[in-house]
């Protein structure tokens, strides 16, 4: 899942990013509101939601929330601030925030507000993702494939890196949908990182010597010129 995190406080924004990323976040942290926009506004990029501050250099917060629902954007966004009256909650509200988190905070109840939004998302994606005999547990970076025999089905189960899963996870969520390498680099990797072009053919060698080993089929198919492809076609 990948966050914007727009925060000018550079020790809170480090923190923050800190601990989003150890719970398998990717994040792009930007410190200015216009920036944020931009950010927004990139096509190459999905979000699964937002972490706004409100008093911000370029755009504020409330400002970055009312353009995002004036064009029908129905990114979840946890708007932060030191603000703590009622009146300042209703009006962070009022403006499209769908949470809101008062400064100081700790980080649990940073995380478990991000969790209550994204089960109210509709992008929300089940705890386990399962398609045909392949199934992601989140959990443990764990891959489950049925090797179906007819008379001995077996269950193989295969430790991914947090890249690894991340890759397969993002095309399990697209089936049958070309991605390009590029595409897969400007969702999975902070747009701050310059990775190497060839990063995403290197973890999908990875990934299929990994199936390999345990005889197991790879359901994701390169398609020459064009990206990768996750089918469940011969």
């Amino acid at each position: 899942m990948r966050i914007l995190l727009v925060e000018d406080e550079i020790d809170l924004g480090l923190a923050v990013k800190k601990v989003l990323v150890s719970e398998k976040y990717v994040v792009d942290w930007v410190t200015d509101g216009s920036q944020a926009w931009d950010y927004l506004d990139n096509q190459w990029t999905d979000y699964t939601l937002a972490i706004v501050d409100w008093l911000l250099p370029g755009l504020s917060g409330l400002e970055l929330c009312q353009k995002l629902r004036t064009q029908g954007n129905s990114l979840p966004v946890l708007m932060l601030t030191a603000l703590g009256e009622p009146e300042n909650r209703v009006e962070g509200l009022d403006a499209g925030a769908d949470d809101y988190l008062t400064k100081p905070f700790v980080m649990a109840e940073l995380l478990a507000r991000l969790r209550a939004l994204q089960r109210r998302s509709p992008q929300f994606q089940p705890q386990i993702l399962t398609l045909g005999n392949f199934s992601l547990d989140p959990s443990n970076n764990l891959l489950s494939v049925t090797i179906s025999e007819p008379s001995n089905p077996e269950r193989q189960e295969i430790a991914l890196t947090v890249r690894e899963f991340q890759i397969f996870q993002y095309l399990m969520q697209n089936p049958e949908r070309i991605i390009s390498g590029s595409k897969i680099r400007q969702q999975l990797w902070d747009l701050d990182e310059e990775p190497m072009s060839n990063v995403v053919a290197a973890q999908m060698r990875l990934i299929r010597r990994k199936l390999a080993q345990q005889n197991c089929p790879c359901p994701i198919k390169t398609v020459p010129g064009q990206g990768y492809r996750f089918t469940l076609s011969p």
